[in-house]
């Protein structure tokens, strides 16, 4: 799968652009604050609805606009799909799949896939559970709607089930809540199921791209801490049970203690935790490693790669890392954004330079 043209209206930065991409490595470059990020930022939006960068979807409509718009054309192994997003400062996006409008964030996944790299998703190792959770929720909403309508339905009852739980008569509470674990458990194996399935899946993958990428002297190793393990239906009965014997507890703190909301991904790097003894480059390193494992993943579930969006990423790697990385990403529609272009690095590879100025595109 790849991208052929974007399209930004008051997006960012930009007034109106075309940006043309070609199949291979794409680079787009220019000084800081040009827009370079902005325009990496739409195709991933195109992909998921999502911004790695903004809150709010409103933050990205140019100042002094009221509306903005995205459009994007890809192709893939079943022809050519079109997706069009329009933001409006006081109503909601409106999405629109070969010029149809979809009602449904959901429907939008599995026309455009793409992975998103940034010096930001060091989070990913660094800092919270949530962010790593967000990382597989991102992912495999992508690769499957189910996966995404099971978490919306999820966390709506994850929030009744805890909105019950600050209800001051104890009694209405141990009456009303075996309804709500029950669904609570259903809809969690199914998330718990899928997310163990994509870490086992990926987990060698990770480690290989780690290996290749530090030339053998770095075993990487990641583990799921859902403490959840079988069928869906073994899960969701494990989950149940817990859910009973939490009960007391989760009513005295007001919140629910166990279930896929509490999921957690561990970084095993040469036998120690990466996050507690990893230095920032091997860090930077671990999650640069997951998410060619990631696109090695949709290229298993699809039969082809995604988008693979590496932003600002070649600044924080030496020279060797980075002739590693473009050896790592033959075969895959690349889009690189850096301040400098350096060609020893692509060496013999052909590559598509942009040049971005004060959002404009500039010849190469």
């Amino acid at each position: 799968m790849y991208i052929t043209s974007l399209k930004l209206r008051n997006f960012r930065n930009y007034s109106e652009e075309v940006i043309e991409f070609e199949k291979g490595i794409n680079f787009l470059c220019g000084a800081n604050a040009q827009g370079k990020t902005n325009a990496a930022e739409a195709v991933f939006f195109l992909c998921t609805a999502y911004s790695p960068r903004a809150s709010r979807d409103s933050l990205i409509i140019k100042n002094g606009e009221e509306r903005a718009e995205i459009l994007g054309t890809a192709k893939s192994e079943y022809g050519e799909v079109s997706v069009r997003i329009v933001f409006n400062k006081k109503d909601k996006k409106s999405i629109y799949i070969n010029g149809l409008q979809v009602l449904k964030v959901g429907e939008l996944f599995g026309n455009i896939h793409s992975v998103f790299f940034n010096p930001a998703e060091l989070k990913l190792v660094q800092e919270s559970p949530e962010d790593r959770r967000r990382f597989l929720n991102v992912s495999l909403s992508q690769m499957s709607k189910n996966y995404f309508y099971a978490l919306q339905r999820y966390n709506k009852i994850l929030s009744q089930r805890n909105n019950l739980l600050k209800e001051p008569s104890k009694s209405i509470i141990r009456e009303t809540l075996p309804v709500w674990d029950e669904q609570l458990s259903r809809q969690a194996s199914k998330i718990i199921c899928a997310r163990n399935k994509f870490l086992e899946d990926i987990a060698p993958i990770v480690n290989q791209k780690h290996a290749f990428l530090t030339d053998g002297k770095e075993d990487l190793k990641i583990k799921t801490e859902s403490g959840y393990y079988g069928t869906e239906e073994e899960i969701a009965y494990a989950l149940y049970q817990d859910l009973k014997t939490g009960l007391e507890k989760d009513m005295r703190l007001g919140f629910t203690n166990v279930g896929p909301h509490r999921d957690d991904i561990k970084f095993v790097l040469n036998g120690l935790d990466a996050r507690v003894y990893g230095s920032q480059g091997q860090q930077r390193t671990v999650a640069l490693s997951l998410k060619l494992a990631e696109a090695e993943a949709f290229k298993q579930r699809f039969g082809e790669y995604p988008i693979l969006i590496l932003d600002d990423v070649l600044s924080e790697l030496d020279k060797k890392r980075q002739r590693k990385l473009v050896q790592a990403v033959s075969g895959i529609q690349t889009i690189f954004t850096a301040t400098n272009f350096d060609r020893t690095v692509f060496k013999d590879n052909a590559v598509n330079k942009i040049v971005i100025e004060q959002g404009k595109i500039k010849k190469k």
